[in-house]
C-alpha cells in the first residue's frame, strides 16, 4: 500500500493509547494517501481529498476509483455498486468486500452537494461499531490520561485529576449511570465493589473513555464507542453512608433520592421530602424521552391512598397526554423543560443508576 501512495510516507507519528497499551502509528504519504496502524496491524486506509501540510494538494480521486474529487454520496454509491448506510446521522458508509469504506463529508452533512467530500477511510471494522483510528490523535481527550512509571501503569491521582478538569471546562461529559468521578477513589478504597468504573465522553470526537479501578487488578484506561461502553460490567453502588467521607454523606442526604419506580415507565424520587415523578413518554416509534414533575397536593394525597398503582396510572395520563405538545397539562410543569435542566437530568440520574435497565443488564 505503501508503494501505491508513492514510497516511503513524508510523516509519521505515533503514540500509545489507553492503558492496558496500544500503539498507533499514522503514516502520511505527501500524495495524500494515509495509513493507520495499531500494534503494527493496518486498521485504516485513507484517500484525503482535502489539502494538508504534508500533502497541500490532497488525492486525486479519478486515479483510485475512476471518480471526480467533487462527487457526492449518491455518485459514491455507484461507483461502489451499493447503497450508503450510516453510522450516526452524519457518517455515512458502504459495505465492501472485506470491509467498509467510511465517507466524510465538510461538517459532517452536504454529501447532496459537489464538492464536499473530504476522505474516503477503507476499514475491517464497521464504522459505528468501532474507534475511528483518527480519534487517537484528538486534540481534546488523547493527553488525558497520566502513566505511571511505566507504559502499564496509570498514575491514579493525575488522570483522575486532568479528567475532573476537562469535565469542569466542559470538555468531557460524565455518565450518570456509573459511578461518579469524585467518588472513583473512595469507592475503590473501600474494598467494596470488585471494579468502580467512571464514563466520560468526549465533546470532540465522541469517544466514551472508560476509567476503571479493580479490586484484585491493576487500573485501566480505555476509549470505546457506545455500544461496547453500556456493555461493561458494574456492580450495584453501595450506599454513600458505607464508603464516603462526613461531607460527602451530607451531601447525599441534601441530594435526589430513589424511591420507587415501573420499569420503563416511571421512577419516583424525592429531594428533602419533594416528591416527583419522572414518567417516560413516545413521541414516535423513533423518538422517546421523560417529562418530570413535582407532585402538587391532589396527586400527593392520591399516592397516600394509591401507592405504586397511582403513580403507574399517572405516568399513562401522562404519556397519552402528548406532553411535549403545549396543550398538554403537564408540558409546562415538565422541569425539564425549565432552566436547569441539564444538571437536574443528572441529578435524577445519580438517583436512579442502581435501578435503570442498563444497571440491570450490565451485572
Amino acid at each position: 500500500m505503501a508503494d501505491a501512495f508513492g514510497g516511503q510516507p513524508a510523516a509519521v507519528t505515533e503514540r500509545r493509547v489507553g492503558v492496558p497499551t496500544r500503539r498507533s502509528r499514522h503514516l502520511q504519504f505527501a500524495s495524500g494517501g494515509e495509513i493507520w496502524l495499531h500494534d503494527d496491524t493496518v486498521v485504516a486506509v485513507v484517500l484525503r481529498l482535502e489539502p494538508t501540510p504534508v500533502a497541500p494538494r490532497g488525492i486525486d480521486l479519478s486515479d483510485w476509483l475512476g471518480i471526480d474529487d467533487r462527487a457526492t454520496l449518491e455518485q459514491l454509491g455507484t461507483v461502489m455498486g451499493t447503497r450508503p448506510r450510516f453510522a450516526g446521522f452524519g457518517t455515512p458508509y458502504f459495505t465492501i468486500d472485506g470491509g467498509f469504506a467510511r465517507a466524510t463529508f465538510r461538517d459532517d452533512r452536504g454529501w447532496k452537494e459537489p464538492g464536499n467530500l473530504l476522505s474516503l477511510a477503507f476499514t475491517v471494522e464497521q464504522p459505528g461499531l468501532a474507534i475511528r483510528p483518527e480519534d487517537d490523535d484528538c486534540p481534546t481527550c488523547s493527553d488525558l490520561l497520566a502513566r505511571g512509571d511505566d507504559d502499564e501503569q496509570v498514575d491514579v491521582d493525575a488522570t483522575t485529576a486532568a479528567l475532573a478538569d476537562a469535565v469542569a471546562a466542559g470538555l468531557l461529559t460524565e455518565d450518570t449511570h456509573w459511578v461518579r468521578l469524585a467518588d472513583l477513589r473512595p469507592l475503590h478504597a473501600s474494598g467494596l465493589m470488585e471494579r468502580a468504573e467512571s464514563q466520560l465522553t468526549c465533546t470532540t470526537c465522541r469517544r466514551i473513555i472508560c476509567f476503571t479501578l479493580l479490586r484484585n487488578a491493576s487500573p485501566t484506561f480505555g476509549f470505546h464507542v457506545l455500544d461496547d461502553a453500556r456493555r461493561r460490567p458494574l456492580g450495584e453502588i453501595p450506599p454513600v453512608d458505607q464508603w464516603g467521607d462526613a461531607a460527602r454523606i451530607e451531601q447525599e442526604r441534601d441530594a435526589m433520592q430513589y424511591v420507587d419506580h415501573e420499569p420503563a415507565a416511571w421512577f419516583l424520587v424525592q429531594q428533602r421530602g419533594v416528591l416527583h415523578l419522572q414518567a417516560r413518554y413516545t413521541r414516535s416509534a423513533m423518538v422517546d424521552d421523560s417529562v418530570l414533575v413535582r407532585l402538587d397536593e391532589s396527586e400527593l394525597t392520591a399516592y397516600r391512598t394509591g401507592g405504586h398503582d397511582y403513580l403507574s396510572a399517572l405516568a399513562r395520563a401522562i404519556h397519552d397526554s402528548a406532553p411535549y405538545d403545549e396543550a398538554s397539562a403537564y408540558h409546562a410543569r415538565n422541569l425539564y423543560r425549565q432552566p436547569g435542566a441539564k444538571e437536574l437530568r443528572a441529578t435524577v440520574g445519580a438517583a436512579i443508576v442502581n435501578h435503570t435497565w442498563l444497571a440491570q443488564q450490565r451485572r
